[in-house]
């Protein structure tokens, strides 16, 4: 936003720097209050936030392994069943045990008030765009929340599990037996259903950059290949060593990327449109 612009509305609102610090600091304080509450309530559940939620893809019986086993049966590939996840979770140290059943409850908390700290934020900074920008960003908060829950259930249903099951079968010699600590096991499904989280927020980037003019379809088509390689990368890097959970989670990377590259042509189409029907207008009026 404009000084000038910022300055005018400062005086049309009556809100000095200090009031806006002020209104800042309401936001955060009922972010944090939420995230707090929220990771109390989780605490709390313990049985269901550990025993079925974080514990699940550790099971041969979650839902996952259960579909594939079925998919497995109707195409008669017995392969796809999985009778056996061959690792044992430890707790090595004193505190780890506390300290994990901390750290998990606060990132369910974040995961489940993730709506609502958006809508704070947007609460914010909204009172300082345009009007053409708050018309551009209209339902950000829906579709935000929409891909980061999208993202974290890939990264949960999909990639966490098939992660866990390549790398308790990963062996280097059969005398050497699997046993990973908590700290570690919870570590890396919270990186997998965030990062995930995150990843999935591109159609988004995409449309804001396709709005604002930073980027356009032809560009995006012409990079292409650049970006598979990015995707690669990136996803080699917030995901265990191995290729089948890089492959995973690039795939719908890929198909994002591809759905921002349709989203910036419609939006040059509606810019054309519209470019034509104000230049009609003029030459009506001249």
């Amino acid at each position: 936003m404009a000084l000038d612009q910022y300055k005018e509305e400062e005086k049309e609102e009556g809100m000095s720097f200090l009031d806006h610090l002020e209104a800042l600091r309401w936001h955060l304080l009922r972010s944090v209050s939420a995230v707090l509450i929220l990771t109390v309530i989780a605490f709390l559940a313990k049985s269901i936030v550990f025993g079925v939620i974080i514990l699940g893809p550790s099971k041969v019986d979650f839902i996952t392994y259960r579909l594939f086993c079925d998919l497995g049966n109707y195409l008669g590939v017995a392969a796809l069943c999985i009778e056996e996840l061959p690792f044992t979770l430890q707790s090595r140290e004193m505190t780890s045990q506390f300290s994990m059943h901390m750290t998990s409850s606060l990132v369910v908390g974040f995961i489940v008030a993730f709506p609502y700290l958006f809508w704070e934020v947007w609460r914010f900074i909204s009172p300082g765009l345009y009007d053409q920008e708050k018309n551009a960003a209209q339902g950000a908060v829906f579709f935000v929340s929409f891909l980061f829950f999208l993202g974290a259930a890939f990264g949960y249903f999909v990639l966490a599990p098939m992660s866990i099951n390549f790398l308790s079968n990963y062996q280097l010699d059969p005398t050497i037996i699997n046993e990973f600590d908590i700290s570690s096991y919870i570590s890396t499904l919270t990186m997998l259903v965030l990062a995930s989280a995150i990843m999935f927020q591109l159609p988004v980037v995409v449309y804001f950059l396709s709005k604002s003019g930073l980027v356009t379809a032809a560009m995006l088509r012409s990079y292409r290949r650049h970006a598979i390689v990015v995707i690669l990368i990136i996803s080699a890097v917030i995901t265990p060593p191995d290729v089948i959970s890089q492959i995973l989670i690039a795939m719908p990377i890929l198909m994002l990327y591809e759905a921002g590259v349709q989203i910036a042509k419609r939006l040059e189409k509606q810019k054309a449109v519209k470019r034509a029907a104000d230049d009609l207008e003029e030459e009506e009026n001249a």
